[in-house]
């Protein structure tokens, strides 16, 4: 792909311009490019064809529900408003949409279906913020709830921008409700989330951070004195790193997440001691198969993952997952040690405890990457290692069939047969958890290829692990990969804070909505 050797493009230059102004990439408000004479371009209209890029998938819901479905009326857009959607994978079995790579098969086995179907009774705690990672990829991608299985949902504040500007979030009401739970005696294991440290990890304010790892630590220490009071075992682990590891080398602030490892660290299980740690060398795939162990439950044979325990008479069990908690030396760049962090520090050194891989082929990613709420948390669940959509994708692009897939064909060949246009909408990004600019590069192969006369590309911007004013800069190549092959125009640009909610902000995604459908934003000049 060509690079930009200057930012000269004009949605580039308009980014930059909202840099200057004091916007960043995640919150971007929306900008639209307009004709010569100020109308705005390439807006999305009933009966067109779009094809959603992006993977993961449950950021995106919200959007597509808007844009498919007739009788949306969650905010007001236009009376039988629908476009024929196709959806990079699956984001919702309830969703009209065309899935270019759809599930291969339902995860069968995972953590809460073996305790459920044990007779074990099941809680999860967790904040609105981080309920869908505990509650569907913990489960393996399934939505709906096992026998059996108890789902307490903390809301997280609605009355924030970001949430820099309350640090401390829901985390005390989660540990308000995991300490209800501990007491219960018929709530056999309690999985339960601490959001803070990945969800303020990716916002430039290093003393939020500061202050929310130091709330995640007062309330760990809450919940681990609960759990002994009540002889309930405690396994403490996390699902990835994030603000461990604060600076590329040469020194600009990484807000993504990290190949970090993650500590696990078992507290009260008896006649296991802080001397006996368990095996060195484990992943993320070995924390299910260990919370059985320690249930005195046998391990199912899909789960490849291995107890670092021996298996018990079994006893109630707290699986407290610490959102983001990545492992690396002191140092500047590691905000969680320039913390105060007496309980975490007190669980490190006094219980048995070990490093886990959370990254890479380790959780079914490519090897080297960083890894992620989605992955970490479907690997804390399932047991075994998952190969991740973006796998299925990239061998896809390297064996051409991507550009043969049936649902981008679809869209293709049905924009060019009802005179529509087609739209690519999607992050813009090196290297997201929602994907990469690559999707939209190999898409725009596929339109040339196919001889689609009018396309547009709809940029979504978020910097997680991105350089300071990434943003701008792909946006640029994204406009010059456009003027080299002919095909297609970026027309409009958003920060992801907009478009991707999973929370029901319906404010938000009525923001990107607007843009889309509507133009609303501030009008950029095409050149």
């Amino acid at each position: 792909m060509p690079m930009a050797d200057e930012l000269t493009y004009p949605l580039a230059k308009a980014v930059l311009a909202a840099y200057a102004a004091g916007e960043e990439d995640e919150a971007l408000n929306p900008l639209v490019l307009a004709d010569g004479d100020g109308r705005p371009v390439g807006r999305v209209k009933a009966g067109a064809y779009v094809i959603f890029y992006n993977i993961r998938g449950e950021r995106e819901v919200e959007l597509s529900q808007a844009l498919t479905d007739p009788g949306f009326d969650e905010f007001q857009p236009h009376g039988g408003f629908g476009v024929n959607l196709a959806t990079m994978i699956q984001y919702s079995p309830r969703l009209p949409a065309r899935v270019a790579f759809p599930p291969l098969e339902e995860l069968r086995d995972t953590l809460c279906e073996v305790a459920c179907r044990s007779g074990r009774r099941v809680v999860k705690v967790v904040e609105s913020e981080k309920a869908i990672h505990v509650n569907y990829f913990l489960n393996g991608k399934r939505t709906e709830p096992f026998p059996g299985e108890e789902r307490v949902i903390v809301e997280s504040h609605r009355d924030v921008a970001l949430f820099d500007e309350r640090p401390e979030m829901s985390v005390a009401h989660v540990a308000d409700a995991t300490l209800e739970k501990l007491r219960d005696p018929a709530c056999d294991l309690v999985i339960t989330n601490f959001a803070n440290i990945d969800v303020l990890g990716h916002i430039e304010n290093p003393e939020a951070i500061q202050r929310g790892v130091e709330a995640v630590d007062a309330q760990l220490g809450r919940v681990l004195a609960a759990a002994r009071e009540a002889g309930v075992t405690a396994v403490v682990t996390a699902d990835h790193g994030t603000a461990e590891k604060w600076f590329y080398p040469e020194g600009s602030i990484d807000t993504g997440h990290t190949d970090s490892p993650v500590a696990l660290a078992i507290v009260g299980a008896e006649g296991i001691t802080a001397e006996a740690a368990p095996a060195v060398g484990g992943a993320l795939t070995d924390v299910a198969p260990t919370v059985l162990a320690l249930l005195g439950l046998e391990a199912p044979e899909a789960m490849t993952g291995r107890a670092l325990v021996p298996r018990g008479p079994g006893g109630r069990v707290l699986l407290l997952i610490v959102d983001g908690w990545g492992v690396q030396p002191p140092g500047p760049g590691n905000l969680i040690s320039q913390a105060e962090t007496p309980n975490i520090d007190a669980l490190l050194q006094g219980n048995p405890n070990t490093l886990l891989a959370a990254s890479g082929e380790a959780v079914g990613l490519p090897q080297g990457t960083v890894g992620n709420s989605e992955a970490g948390h479907l690997h804390l669940g399932s047991g075994r290692r998952v190969p991740a959509d973006r796998l299925r994708i990239a061998e896809a692009i390297a064996d051409g069939s991507f550009l043969q897939n049936e649902a981008f064909v679809w869209a293709a060949e049905g924009a060019k047969r009802d005179g529509a246009a087609l739209h690519l909408l999607g992050i813009v990004s090196f290297f997201s958890s929602h994907g990469s600019l690559e999707y939209a590069v190999n898409l725009l192969e596929l339109c040339g290829r196919r001889g689609v006369p009018e396309v547009y590309v709809h940029g979504l911007l978020g910097r997680r692990g991105e350089r300071p004013e990434a943003g701008a800069r792909y946006i640029g190549d994204m406009e010059a990969e456009c003027e080299r092959r002919g095909v297609g125009r970026v027309v409009s640009v958003i920060g992801r804070h907009w478009a991707l909610d999973r929370e029901e902000h319906w404010d938000r995604v009525q923001k990107a909505y607007d843009m889309l459908v509507l133009g609303k934003g501030t009008l950029v000049r095409g050149e």
